[in-house]
């Protein structure tokens, strides 16, 4: 549940709850008081029909001597009265005061008021009855009066205990509000900064972070994915330097043989005696180191460009056939020189968004790499294929159904040479940059740039590359280009 939402229910049923328990408290101790009411209210009218029989004798009203009086203290107590009263409205005895002379006189209205009626007030209960002589004439009155010292007291405690219980019941409702809000809010923030700070320090939490459905689970998942971003960004960093370190140390080592073939053979030019064609084949020999050198400086530049976050791709539509006709051309010749024979050919789409610059560096890099690992009088072949068309024969069995799989909604970009092929750990390292095999490294053949560059451009097209390679066999680099809908 929203933190919004919970906290408007909280705060409902907190204004609810107080209300709808006292109610209920207050309806369980009036239902207790109602029938303590009528218990009590049946005894006294129990206490008025014993006493009747004793009050309704018509000679208690005339003056008669403290005997009868005396007897009739008996029925009295701490909290029964007995009053009689005279037809006139003299008051002629009361168990309160036995020992007093009664000269007061009620008027007839007041001492005739509720007769014959039960009168139930705060603290008494009251009856008054009136008593007739044989000539049915009116004797007097007799007035009992009853104290309820039981209800009080019983209304009083019931008091405390709703007072108490009502104490009680907020205490324990404001217990567990603050509970419920500390373990809605304050525990996940307060995880959430041991986290952060955790993450700030370099330190590793045991605890894994709550994963709830509020505001707070989204703080905490967004948190996680900062974490991870950052984490990884941090790893790509490192992972960066360690590259640079690596180009640096592998550049420095490559360039070390043709610097020293240079200084090597510019010193041996200042030899006068050397014969015209010696002179000549030092030349060519210093053109080509300095070529390599050239070479590799341009391939660290283009490589260190497209790793730029800068570096953006030029994109523009290009009829498929003419494209790849002009991107297939002009590796005849450094073929023919090599005496390898090559095969072009495409069936494309119409139409493709790609960057030609890039694509061009692409298949020379590839190409570069196909040529000087493919023995004399070997071929090669070169080929572009959409997804509705078939893979080319030519294809090495091996690895050709795995391929087909690979290509899946996609043109492929097909080089396949043949040749030595590549050990398989040799082929989980090519695309790293500066990657060589024993065999070239240190004899000036290439920069290892070029297979890195190639990845990257194609990961730049949103494509892939993959290679495939079988020993005494040959090898097959594949590229992905996307197709327009």
């Amino acid at each position: 549940m929203k933190i919004k939402n919970w906290l408007m229910v909280s705060h409902l049923v907190v204004m609810l709850l107080p209300v709808v328990a006292v109610y209920l408290l207050y309806v369980s101790l009036q239902n207790y008081n109602q029938e303590e009411d009528l218990k009590e209210y049946l005894e006294f009218q129990k206490l008025v029909s014993d006493l009747d029989s004793e009050l309704n004798d018509a000679s208690l009203y005339k003056r008669v001597g403290d005997e009868r009086y005396q007897q009739l203290q008996k029925l009295g107590n701490a909290s029964l009265r007995v009053d009689l009263y005279r037809y006139d409205g003299v008051q002629l005895f009361s168990t309160m005061e036995p020992e007093a002379i009664f000269t007061m006189q009620k008027s007839q209205d007041t001492l005739l008021e509720n007769l014959n009626a039960m009168q139930k007030k705060a603290r008494t209960y009251s009856y008054k009855k009136s008593v007739f002589d044989e000539d049915k004439q009116l004797a007097g009155i007799y007035e009992i009066t009853q104290g309820r010292e039981a209800w009080v007291e019983t209304t009083n405690q019931n008091m405390l205990i709703m007072l108490i219980s009502s104490g009680v019941f907020f205490i324990l409702l404001y217990a567990i509000v603050i509970t419920a809000i500390n373990r809605k809010l304050n525990c996940p923030m307060n995880q959430l900064q041991e986290h952060m700070q955790a993450f700030a320090d370099g330190k590793e939490m045991d605890k894994k972070l709550i994963q709830s459905r509020d505001e707070i689970g989204e703080l905490n998942t967004h948190f996680e994915e900062m974490k991870n971003q950052i984490i990884e960004t941090r790893e790509a960093l490192v992972k960066q330097q360690k590259e640079k370190e690596y180009m640096i140390a592998a550049l420095s080592h490559d360039l070390k043989t043709p610097l020293t073939v240079v200084r090597t053979y510019t010193e041996a030019l200042e030899d006068y005696d050397l014969t015209k064609e010696d002179r000549v084949e030092y030349q060519t020999i210093l053109h080509d180191k300095l070529e390599h050198m050239k070479q590799m400086i341009d391939d660290l530049s283009i490589f260190t460009a497209l790793q730029s976050s800068k570096n953006t791709l030029q994109s523009v539509q290009v009829n498929g056939n003419e494209f790849f006709e002009m991107l297939f051309s002009g590796y005849e010749e450094p073929c023919a020189r090599k005496d390898i024979r090559l095969t072009t050919e495409w069936a494309v789409r119409n139409a493709y968004e790609l960057d030609p610059k890039q694509m061009i560096r692409l298949i020379d890099n590839l190409m570069d790499n196909s040529i000087r690992y493919t023995p004399q009088h070997k071929q090669i072949w070169l080929a572009a294929v959409a997804s509705t068309k078939s893979l080319p024969d030519w294809i090495f069995p091996s690895f050709k159904e795995e391929v087909n799989r690979w290509r899946e909604a996609g043109t492929v970009i097909l080089i396949q040479n043949e040749g030595k092929g590549m050990e398989e750990s040799q082929l989980e390292k090519v695309f790293e940059p500066f990657f060589q095999d024993n065999a070239s490294r240190g004899k000036g053949a290439t920069s290892g740039l070029g297979l890195s560059i190639a990845k990257i451009i194609m990961e730049n097209h949103k494509g892939k590359i993959n290679i495939w390679s079988s020993e005494n066999e040959g090898t097959l680099f594949v590229c992905w280009i996307k197709e327009r809908g």
